[in-house]
């Protein structure tokens, strides 16, 4: 029996994924960077070799005996620069996939991202993997690198490799320690979300993406890409309910996107961590919804409820943040909850003068 090299297995998605083929009996190795925190890797009976997935010959060593390849290694937050996200993520991809098949491995599935799709067109209510992306609507630098690094996936697979595609939608649950796609919840049980816009977001949980992997392992077509999406909540929708299983106030200021970014380009303005940055609203602006159809039929692909992601994110960080995350009751800061009266005041002035 040969073995299942993943990468990225420190993360929220790769964890899970090198937990599920463990767990399925698979001979498991992963692949860690130099300095990586490996609590999620605590327990797991997986080989770990510590290479840099730009490092060629290392790759090289890693891919010995291989005979099935889950790269999901990759950078995924909105902050960081176009530099950062192409050599993690395009880079990366284009090392590892090159040398995999090399190495003759029989069976590869790239992690990719429904950002990679790109949010649902005008007139459209969700997207699927028909749609093609267009950069310039998008506007957003994180999925820009993710659909070129998607590009290099099929690069590599029409050269030969035998690789399925699964492009998860916005990942929550348990075990994001370095703050990726769970961040949005962390900041809300902070109460650290100053204002907020319009657009849908898809929720997925971590264990129901890394159950994808390993269907699209076994059923996935070559060359084929999956979306792996749940509910598809409004961000009104998402804030009250995150609001009503963690008892905390959801953010009080919604405003219009031109008046967010304005807001945004403010906090960029000023020294220290931005409270929120244009790139955030922009992308929170946007549908980011999707159809899982043809994951479900053609994978055998399901997801649990719908809350459960929600529910184990909370969870998961009130454990790690006891200190840090508000409990029950909290509230927004007075100062917010004023601005969001207004803000509230103004529009429905605004609506009765339209009207």
């Amino acid at each position: 029996m040969g073995v299942t090299l993943v990468t990225g297995a420190t993360g929220l998605v790769g964890s899970h994924v090198a937990r599920a083929v463990v767990a399925r009996g698979d001979r498991v190795r992963v692949i860690v960077p130099d300095g990586a925190r490996l609590e999620l890797l605590d327990g797991l009976d997986a080989e770990v070799v510590v290479a840099d997935a730009l490092d060629t010959r290392a790759v090289r060593r890693a891919l010995k005996d291989v005979d099935r390849l889950f790269h999901v290694a990759g950078a995924t937050t909105l902050r960081a620069g176009w530099r950062e996200l192409h050599r993690a993520n395009v880079l990366g991809t284009r090392v590892v996939l090159e040398e995999a098949l090399r190495a003759g491995v029989e069976r590869t599935v790239h992690t990719s991202a429904v950002a990679a799709i790109g949010p649902a067109g005008h007139g459209t209510v969700t997207a699927d993997e028909t749609q093609v992306f267009n950069a310039a609507r998008v506007g957003v630098t994180y999925a820009n690198a993710k659909a070129e690094a998607e590009r290099e996936a099929l690069r590599v697979c029409a050269q030969g490799l035998p690789l399925v595609i699964v492009n998860p939608a916005h990942v929550l649950g348990r075990g994001d320690i370095h703050r990726s796609s769970t961040e949005l919840v962390r900041r809300f049980l902070r109460r650290e979300i100053p204002v907020y816009v319009d657009g849908t977001l898809c929720i997925v949980s971590a264990e129901d993406v890394a159950r994808g992997h390993l269907l699209a392992a076994e059923h996935g077509a070559v060359g084929e890409r999956y979306i792996l999406g749940g509910r598809n909540f409004t961000n009104d929708r998402l804030f009250a309910d995150l609001g009503r299983l963690s008892g905390v106030e959801p953010p009080a200021v919604k405003l219009p996107l031109h008046a967010a970014l304005a807001v945004a380009r403010g906090f960029e303005a000023m020294p220290g961590r931005p409270a929120i940055t244009v790139e955030e609203i922009r992308a929170l602006s946007l549908r980011w919804a999707y159809r899982s159809t043809k994951a479900k039929r053609d994978l055998g692909w399901s997801t649990g409820h719908h809350e459960q992601p929600l529910i184990d994110t909370i969870e998961w960080y009130r454990e790690r943040e006891p200190a840090d995350v508000g409990r029950p009751g909290s509230r927004q800061p007075l100062a917010l909850r004023v601005a969001g009266f207004g803000t509230r005041r103004l529009t429905a002035a605004a609506r009765v003068l339209r009207d």
